[in-house]
């Protein structure tokens, strides 16, 4: 006769949903409120321009929208795997989940920030590269707050689904790692150049969109959690 259900581990896993239910909203609405930044020109306002010209000096504001929506959509595939292979939580995990949504939820303004003074290179150059180092902080914060996350949790197996296999914890260690060191050269490069610290972030969105995030994500879909 087969052993019944474990009464602790059935509790465990309503905890857990309901933590990944909770951080999805979280997500939801950091995504959403950067669109706030993008204004609609009122025709009033246009004088002798054009709508075109005016909409095309937006493009700061565009650009921006677009790296953090897409630095967004990653952290929560990111994130919607990393709970793919836990099966429990602690109170800790809770903190450093915590931790983690407190940045997300920040995201929209250091994007704002950067999208108003990516306009200011040439007459602020100072509070552009301050803006851009900000913004490029703000990732380096939420990469370590993903790699926090994942070391308690995997730290002796303590919330990991039992079937597992090591080679893919290794695995997972592994990409979490490279955030936090690349993302402080973006943070160097912002008092060098405003550009090529920002076409980092946006290149870092990128490559872990569809190198590492995105097959995890559907890989996840198969029904094979554990690797």
């Amino acid at each position: 006769m087969n052993p019944p259900p474990r009464e602790p581990d059935r509790t465990a896993e309503k905890e857990t949903t309901r933590l990944e239910a909770f951080s999805d909203g979280v997500f939801a609405i950091a995504i959403t409120l950067l669109v706030l930044d993008l204004k609609v020109p009122k025709p009033a306002e246009l004088g002798d321009r054009s709508l075109w010209s005016v909409l095309r000096d937006q493009w700061p504001a565009f650009l921006a929208y677009f790296t953090s929506f897409a630095t967004i959509l990653v952290m929560w595939v990111n994130h919607h795997v990393l709970f793919g292979r836990i099966r429990r939580s602690d109170q800790m995990f809770l903190f450093l989940n915590g931790f983690l949504l407190l940045f997300v939820a920040f995201v929209p303004f250091p994007t704002a920030l950067l999208a108003q003074y990516l306009r200011e290179t040439d007459r602020r150059p100072g509070d552009a590269h301050t803006a851009a180092a900000v913004y490029a902080g703000t990732y380096v914060i939420l990469a370590i707050a993903f790699n926090l996350l994942w070391h308690h949790a995997a730290r002796g197996r303590r919330l990991l689904a039992h079937d597992l296999p090591e080679a893919r914890i290794r695995e997972i260690t592994r990409q979490y790692a490279p955030g936090i060191p690349v993302y402080g050269v973006a943070v160097a490069l912002a008092f060098v150049s405003v550009p090529a610290s920002f076409g980092l972030c946006l290149l870092l969105a990128l490559f872990f969109a569809f190198t590492g995030a995105m097959p995890r994500f559907f890989e996840r879909g198969t029904g094979s959690p554990g690797g």
